[in-house]
């Protein structure tokens, strides 16, 4: 109440969220916090040219979602924040160490699928292209943004098609510039299966994409995510067009389908992986030229491995 009486004077509202974050340590504080989100990103809307104020308030929703995540709580933010922190976004595009902070955020918020698709309808998505573009070497916000589009992308009433159809390019960009990096690599593996899914391609994508998550796969083989979500991904290419099979059949830095049996090797004790693979041979054996040669592999007998490692799947 203190707060919304006086909406436009700045010490008030910097005392306010000073005040809101001395609870953030008093867990029976948690469900009181919980209604103020809200307060704080208008605050941070009306004052966005106050840096100390805006750090702040991310800082402190930060808090609360870390918290609200602990505890298994789903925050399924309204239009109004998400519009807030679109404001706040556009307003600090060239702050690089807070626009960190604020994609971290986003991560977290999008992570309900309310928030998501609010983030989606107050238009988001070419702003963070727009970061991702800017700061291609920044690997904390390419991460996080990336884990927003995917977030953004999977969501099943999705009418952004042009847009997210320019996020495919830099995705690859984001994949392509952190390929060593196991969680920015992941995250964007993940980002570029739900593009797949999306039907954000165009056919001269096909192969050029699958290329690229094969690399993924090689340089972090270790990675079960990004091994399922990379696979997951590959299929999902495979299910639109024969040539992303054959480029995985046929890549330059080796057989797509040993890199396959290694892969499943590797994470013998993860039926996620295992359910990914079989997905992908599933969608490549649909083309017979391609079933041909994954039979010459000796694939049958990877086949009848997995089926006896998972006989309950």
């Amino acid at each position: 109440e203190f707060m919304q009486a006086s909406w436009d004077i700045e010490e008030v509202q910097a005392e306010g969220i000073q005040h809101l974050a001395s609870f953030v340590k008093d867990k029976s504080a948690f469900p009181y916090l919980q209604t103020c989100t809200e307060v704080i990103t208008l605050a941070m809307k009306t004052h966005t040219d106050s840096l100390d104020l805006q750090v702040e308030g991310c800082t402190l929703l930060l808090e609360i979602l870390s918290q609200a995540l602990e505890q298994g709580v789903m925050m399924a933010l309204g239009e109004s924040v998400a519009s807030c922190l679109l404001h706040t976004v556009r307003k600090h595009s060239e702050n690089e160490e807070f626009l960190s902070m604020l994609c971290t955020l986003l991560m977290m918020v999008s992570a309900s699928e309310v928030a998501a698709e609010n983030l989606r309808k107050v238009g988001i998505i070419p702003d963070l292209l727009s970061i991702l573009r800017r700061f291609l070497h920044n690997d904390k916000i390419c991460s996080s943004c990336c884990a927003v589009l995917w977030s953004l992308a999977v969501s099943e009433n999705n009418a952004d098609q042009a847009v997210l159809a320019s996020a495919l390019p830099v995705t690859s960009a984001v994949l392509q510039e952190h390929l060593q990096n196991g969680v920015v690599a992941e995250s964007a593996c993940s980002a570029l299966w739900a593009l797949a899914l999306q039907g954000c391609l165009a056919d001269s994508d096909y192969e050029p994409t699958a290329a690229l998550l094969l690399d993924a796969l090689r340089m972090n083989p270790e990675r079960a995510v990004l091994v399922k979500n990379g696979c997951l991904a590959l299929a999902s290419l495979v299910r639109l067009s024969e040539a992303a099979a054959l480029a995985i059949l046929l890549d330059s830095k080796g057989s797509g389908v040993e890199l396959i049996k290694e892969e499943y090797r590797l994470h013998l004790d993860e039926p996620g992986v295992a359910e990914a693979l079989c997905l992908l041979m599933n969608e490549m054996v649909q083309y017979d030229e391609v079933m041909l040669d994954m039979r010459s592999q000796k694939v049958e007998k990877l086949l009848c491995e997995v089926k006896l490692q998972f006989p309950f799947s």
